[in-house]
């Protein structure tokens, strides 16, 4: 989609809010209740002398930058519907709302309609909307603008590629086939992008993700993106995102529902590799270490099974209570090897870990667990800005009892029934040392069962902003000390 300046499409978009009416022609309708100005209630006018839309953007006093993307998302998905090739519309200035990010939630919803997954259909879907002619207030910088509608294109981009990833069936979405489409990707943007296989795998030590792995036919990868923005730093970011591309559960067998989408158990590293591919393409001054254990946790005569004792990267015993507890056993090792390594300045790993995330937060905020309270507040900063939910949960010395383990050195789930998301992240702690380190479980927010605002249902590429303004911001913060 283009975003122009000069000239105006033959259907202008009049930006109406829920209680001032944009002119009196829509007035009258206001009065007589058939046009509310609702976030994203659409009134078209489409006679072919003057043809116009009226767009309603909700109650202005109270905006909100996903008001914003939620009523352009309806507006694209409507010009596409009608065949709409081009529109006309106005940059607001919408008091208390930072100019930059408004463009951002026009260009993330106006693109929305762009997006399905239609790789298996014969019929491909096809849109319309091509043209945004953008009328700029004349106290706006065009350089700003022209800056801000790139880096919102970049990041829609790289956010629709992690939705493909994670919505492809793992039939054709396995291990070897996420790193080489992340290396092809990636390589083209300057990031150096390598690729371990089993015996390598083997030779580093890494018996925690390889425990995983044995069931599976497939053979496991490790995925290693390093994004050199900065060569001029020593200072390293690291995020680490888990790689199931298909979870049965093992001998812990899920149920046939709760297997029917566990193609999306690679979304943590899809985000990763989407984030990072953002990062390289805006060519951040920061330097970013990926790493994604890829594998498959299948059945097998050779499967890990409950009781089972296995080594891990970092020297810890793990006793095995549950087979499809596995994300976080991948991930130990995968945080191990970022950790020393690259000595990061601090690590982030992403993860669909935990049903009990969802039970606690549902689909719209990602939990958070901890060992720093600055590290912390830059993630929520940075979710802020992406308008992507974060909720902090707390991590007391007591919930530490609950993946002790009589045998080894820690269990892989929790000995009580609750608490479910945050025992999972105190495991991982164990296995990043005293690097700080933020885990974010996405479960609820990587995959959505029906269409929720600008996100369509299935996967959603949730937290790939997140992690791009996390970098953007820890570039600025090290210039800044510097």
């Amino acid at each position: 989609m283009k975003f122009l300046f000069d000239g105006q499409a033959a259907i202008q978009v009049y930006l109406t809010s829920k209680d001032h009416p944009c002119d009196s022609f829509i007035e009258k309708y206001y009065s007589n209740q058939v046009f509310k100005g609702d976030i994203g209630e659409i009134y078209p006018c489409l006679d072919l002398e003057n043809p116009k839309i009226y767009l309603g953007l909700g109650d202005l006093n109270r905006a909100s930058y996903n008001q914003l993307r939620d009523s352009f998302a309806k507006l694209s998905h409507f010009a596409n519907q009608h065949k709409i090739e081009s529109l006309s519309l106005d940059l607001l200035n919408v008091d208390g709302l930072c100019s930059r990010r408004t463009v951002h939630a026009y260009v993330e919803g106006l693109r929305a309609g762009e997006y399905k997954f239609d790789r298996y259909l014969s019929e491909k879907h096809t849109t319309s909307l091509k043209e945004i002619y953008l009328k700029v207030p004349e106290n706006k910088k065009m350089t700003v603008v022209e800056d801000a509608i790139d880096e919102a294109n970049t990041l829609v981009d790289k956010i629709f590629v992690t939705r493909d990833l994670v919505n492809t069936p793992a039939m054709d979405m396995y291990p070897k086939i996420i790193a080489q489409t992340a290396k092809d990707l990636l390589e083209k943007d300057g990031v150096q992008v390598s690729i371990l296989g089993k015996k390598e795998i083997e030779d580093l030590g890494m018996t925690a993700f390889l425990s995983v792995a044995r069931g599976s036919a497939k053979e496991p990868q490790l995925l290693i993106m390093n994004y050199q923005g900065d060569p001029s730093s020593k200072k390293t970011i690291a995020y680490v995102g888990k790689g199931l591309a298909y979870d049965s559960g093992g001998y812990c067998i899920k149920t046939p529902g709760g297997m029917k989408t566990m193609q999306s158990d690679m979304g943590g590293s899809a985000t990763v590799i989407g984030a990072i591919s953002a990062i390289a393409k805006r060519k951040l001054k920061v330097n970013v270490v990926g790493v994604c254990a890829l594998c498959e946790n299948m059945i097998s005569g050779d499967a890990y099974k409950t009781g089972d004792i296995i080594g891990s990267l970092r020297g810890l015993s793990i006793e095995v209570g549950n087979t499809d507890a596995e994300g976080r056993i991948t991930l130990a090792d995968a945080l191990a090897y970022a950790v020393d390594t690259y000595h990061p300045e601090f690590v982030v790993d992403l993860a669909t870990l935990t049903g009990a995330c969802i039970v606690a937060l549902g689909d719209l905020a990602a939990g958070a667990v901890t060992n720093c309270p600055d590290t912390m507040a830059l993630v929520k900063r940075a979710s802020e800005i992406a308008d992507e939910q974060v909720w902090e949960l707390p991590n007391l010395p007591g919930y530490q009892e609950y993946i002790k383990s009589d045998v080894a050195d820690v269990y892989n789930t929790g000995k009580i029934k609750g608490a479910g998301t945050i025992t999972a992240g105190l495991f991982l702690e164990k296995f990043v040392d005293q690097t700080p380190w933020v885990h974010l479980d996405i479960a609820g927010t990587a995959w959505l069962d029906r269409p929720v605002g600008a996100l369509p249902k299935g996967a959603t590429g949730s937290h790939v902003k997140t992690l791009y303004h996390l970098a953007k911001r820890f570039s600025k913060a090290k210039e800044d000390d510097e």
